[in-house]
């Protein structure tokens, strides 16, 4: 993938990520690391497993605190990937949307809840898709999800996606998801967020740590991951933190952005 968006410019430049994907699926195939079971069996035509929500079964409410933190992560990933976009398109009036795109990623999560589905969001892979691809064309997705829903009515689609290993979609989203982390950064240097604060410090530290070590914390059945935890320590330490800090005057607190020294972007003329 790297590869390919360094050696071509132009249309191929910027399908270097689907290019990685099929040259790996290619290797995978002549390794014998791909299982064709089942892709002539499956119809080309067909209607999901729908799975009405058991709302009059006692035992399925038991359930609901353990996926109650999962509206958390949903709430810190469209925010975070609507500001993303911003600072990609050079665009600040994007983060006007923040509320519409809330909006809609509940009424689709509650969609898709009723029916057996799982929690829909915006997917950081699609903005790591964006940052690397510099495609920001409203039309090229609704086009581009337009077309995963009409690939969802297809079963051997489906078992086909599902024969790619997961070293070929690892090695992808590797890239992809380290894309948002560097868009995350270019957001706090956009903004000169002053780093020999320990608040700020602290802040980025231990939910950096959290969310890609990969913490968890368990009680019983009910458990908090990675990404849930890191979300929670970032704002308790950076609230909670620059609350003390403030009270006490000990200077630990964030005090805005630092200012401009210079000109930005490289060295004076």
């Amino acid at each position: 993938m790297i590869l390919f968006s360094v050696l071509f410019r132009g249309f191929l430049g910027r399908i270097s990520i689907f290019l990685g994907v099929i040259v790996g699926y290619i290797v995978a195939i002549f390794t014998n690391q791909v299982s064709f079971d089942g892709i002539e069996e499956a119809a080309w035509i067909g209607l999901p497993d729908f799975h009405l929500a058991a709302v009059t079964d006692p035992a399925a409410w038991l359930y609901v605190p353990m996926l109650l933190p999962v509206v958390l992560v949903l709430i810190a990933e469209n925010v975070g990937h609507v500001r993303g976009v911003a600072t990609m398109t050079n665009d600040p009036l994007i983060n006007k949307h923040t509320g519409r795109t809330l909006v809609a990623a509940g009424l689709a999560t509650t969609l898709a809840g009723g029916f057996g589905g799982s929690a829909t969001t915006t997917y950081g892979e699609n903005i790591g898709v964006m940052a690397a691809t510099l495609v920001y064309s409203t039309a090229a997705y609704w086009v581009a999800g337009c077309a995963a829903i009409l690939l969802a009515f297809s079963p051997k689609v489906g078992v086909i996606f599902n024969s790619i290993p997961a070293g070929v979609l690892g090695g992808v989203t590797t890239a992809l998801y380290g894309l948002i982390g560097v868009i995350g950064i270019k957001i706090w240097v956009d903004n000169r967020v002053d780093f020999s604060r320990p608040v700020n410090q602290y802040t980025v530290a231990v939910s950096f740590v959290i969310a890609v070590g990969g913490f968890a914390m368990n009680w019983g059945a009910f458990q908090l991951g990675a990404i849930v935890l890191g979300t929670v320590a970032a704002l308790l330490i950076y609230h909670l933190g620059n609350a003390i800090a403030r009270a006490r005057k000990t200077g630990a607190d964030d005090d805005g952005p630092i200012p401009a020294v210079g000109p930005l972007g490289g060295d004076p003329e």
